[in-house]
């Protein structure tokens, strides 16, 4: 999967920060309890069904608490799997083991949550135009597995961060004093810091969507808690101007509604901050 925040340095720097809000100065129980020559086997069991998602970022874990560590996953990201599934064994030394099983375990209930609810709600749009899109909307620290997650479960990751994207939304747009200020200072500032970013706004009315479209050189309107009756005539005055984007409190309930619109992309931030974990366990095989 080539999702470019996914570097080798920004997985390595992210499992080093958690093992270490995790472990400090040692897992003492671990120490105290387990001998230093111990090997042994463990598996990782889903205790819910729904879609698998960290088994890539499981196996990372593991090998940096330990390169002696051996990972076999049965399964792949990405694959739905029923309760009692053996997702993948590990086995070598125990203390890496028990070290490790904490963090990676908290990745996968909460990934596999996320991908779970990100391949129930595209479900729901299917055999339309529009695609399912994630926001930031995320935990701090923990964005790079979430929006992986929602990759995995088929949606399309937004903007990763501030830095990646512009997005003029309602408070830029009151603050700058209306829409046209806003863009045309953005283009002005862009053009000065010689930075090629895409340029979104939020419009909440048919008449910001007019005004989006008068000033020019957006990619994308968000239309923000329309009606889908509004939105559809949003659409017919876009045309293919711009890629559009719905927003706003759409849930399962809504979300076939919107996307019959015509619309292209849908947000959901519940994507990231309304999802059930899915429950996984770690089990001491003993020989």
């Amino acid at each position: 999967m080539q999702l470019s925040y996914l570097t080798e340095e920004a997985l390595s720097s992210f499992i080093t920060t958690a093992l270490h809000e995790d472990v400090g100065d040692g897992d003492h129980t671990t120490l105290a309890s387990i001998p230093v020559e111990a090997k042994e086997t463990a598996e990782i069991v889903l205790k819910d069904s729904g879609v698998v998602a960290g088994v890539d970022i499981a196996r990372r874990i593991f090998h940096q608490v330990s390169p002696d560590l051996s990972v076999t996953p049965f399964i792949q990201d990405g694959s739905w799997a029923v309760t009692g599934t053996v997702v993948m064994r590990v086995s070598g030394p125990a203390r890496a083991i028990l070290t490790a099983e904490r963090l990676v375990l908290n990745c996968m209930q909460r990934m596999s949550g996320i991908a779970t609810y990100t391949r129930q709600l595209s479900d729901l749009i299917q055999g339309t135009h529009a695609r399912l899109l994630d926001t930031r909307k995320t935990t701090p620290n923990f964005r790079i597995c979430e929006k992986w997650a929602v990759a995995i479960g088929g949606g399309v990751n937004h903007r990763y961060g501030l830095w990646d994207m512009v997005l003029l939304k309602d408070n830029h747009i009151d603050y700058a004093g209306g829409i046209t200020k806003a863009v045309q200072a953005t283009q002005e500032y862009l053009r000065r810091e010689g930075k090629d970013l895409k340029i979104e706004v939020e419009t909440r009315t048919l008449q910001e969507v007019q005004e989006v479209l008068e000033v020019g050189g957006v990619f994308r309107i968000m239309l923000d808690n329309m009606h889908p009756d509004t939105m559809r005539q949003a659409i017919i005055l876009i045309g293919k101007k711009t890629e559009t984007e719905a927003s706003g409190g759409i849930n399962e309930r809504t979300i076939r509604a919107v996307a019959e619109t015509g619309v292209d992309y849908i947000s959901v931030g519940a994507l990231t901050h309304s999802f059930k974990s899915l429950d996984l366990s770690l089990k001491a095989v003993k020989s």
